[in-house]
């Protein structure tokens, strides 16, 4: 699967849809892991995504996660059920 790295500024220019085999419940404690990465070390991670165009990644911080959603600085939101990996 080839994905595209864009900037977190241009996460709102796609339209993000769940991955159609999203791996939600493996991916939990690699969002806790991020999330303290990013809030104690200010560390950045690569998340990959599932978008209309595709899949797409990103290289950034995650200030929080929940059930739903990742926060990315600035108030930027993902949907869990989008997806598809987070490597740190």
């Amino acid at each position: 699967m080839v994905t595209g790295l864009i900037a977190k500024e241009d996460i709102l220019n796609y339209k993000i849809v769940h991955a159609v085999d999203h791996h939600n419940e493996e991916l939990q404690e690699k969002l806790v892991n991020a999330v303290r990465l990013g809030n104690t070390f200010k560390s950045k991670v690569t998340i990959t995504f599932m978008t209309a165009d595709g899949p797409k990644k990103v290289e950034t911080t995650v200030w929080n996660a929940t059930k739903e959603y990742i926060e990315l600085k600035g108030g930027i939101l993902i949907a869990t059920k989008s997806l598809l990996d987070i490597t740190y």
